[in-house]
């Protein structure tokens, strides 16, 4: 059985190549566990990381580095793990295997799994599908924003109401699954139907390399299979 593992990094900024995880945290539902710990990235936090997260030097100047901190985690972590992250597909994910190359410890056989990508999959109906977006709309109470458990906390209610009493075996089947999308996801032209969506500016998002984005697949794909890409 998979074992979801809901987590979340906060980062000295966000290249995985340069910067570092300042603070990670999870939350094991299954055995209702958390885990959070600050980490010493070794330099100075910017301050434009710090005016988000408000984690300072002061505050990881007397923590452990990434190779005792990801030990931990891994040991957190039960076999069959599904790590749960919003955005993670273009952020966490690659922070976590960044920092795990760096050290001397080898990296788990996890599975990943972005609430960001299942938000705008089959809640195309909101206009906005930030966690802190979602929070206010599925009702949950307010917390301290970008400061690493208390968003894996929300992430937890928020995703657990999205997916309702779907299995994290089924989620990750449907989420490999390719979706033609026909209503323009994002944008000033959200909600039309893509085959009204201007073709200046479907070319618009073509030349800026919007469609080289991971998360915009399937829209590319979708704009090619209607013949106007």
């Amino acid at each position: 059985m998979k074992r979801p593992i809901y987590y979340d990094t906060e980062t000295t900024g966000i290249s995985s190549e340069k910067d570092r995880i300042i603070e990670l945290a999870a939350y094991d539902p299954i055995d209702e566990r958390t885990f959070c710990e600050f980490i010493n990235p070794g330099f100075p936090i910017p301050p434009q990381a710090t005016a988000i997260h408000n984690i300072t030097d002061e505050m990881v100047g007397n923590a452990l580095g990434f190779e005792e901190v990801g030990l931990a985690f891994a040991e957190f972590c039960p076999e069959n793990t599904v790590l749960i992250a919003h955005n993670n597909d273009n952020f966490d994910k690659f922070f976590i295997e960044a920092e795990f190359a760096r050290s001397s410890l080898t990296l788990p056989e996890w599975e990943y799994l972005d609430s960001l990508k299942w938000a705008r999959r089959y809640r195309s109906d909101l206009p906005r599908h930030a966690l802190q977006h979602l929070r206010e709309v599925y009702g949950i109470t307010s917390n301290n924003a970008h400061r690493a458990l208390d968003d894996v906390m929300v992430l937890y209610e928020v995703f657990s109401r999205m997916i309702d009493d779907l299995s994290i075996e089924t989620v990750l089947k449907l989420l490999s699954q390719p979706k033609n999308l026909d209503r323009m996801p994002f944008g000033k032209h959200q909600g039309k139907p893509l085959n009204e969506v201007p073709k200046n500016y479907i070319s618009w998002l073509a030349d800026s390399g919007a469609f080289d984005k991971p998360q915009n697949k399937e829209l590319k794909e979708s704009f090619e299979k209607i013949g106007v890409l």
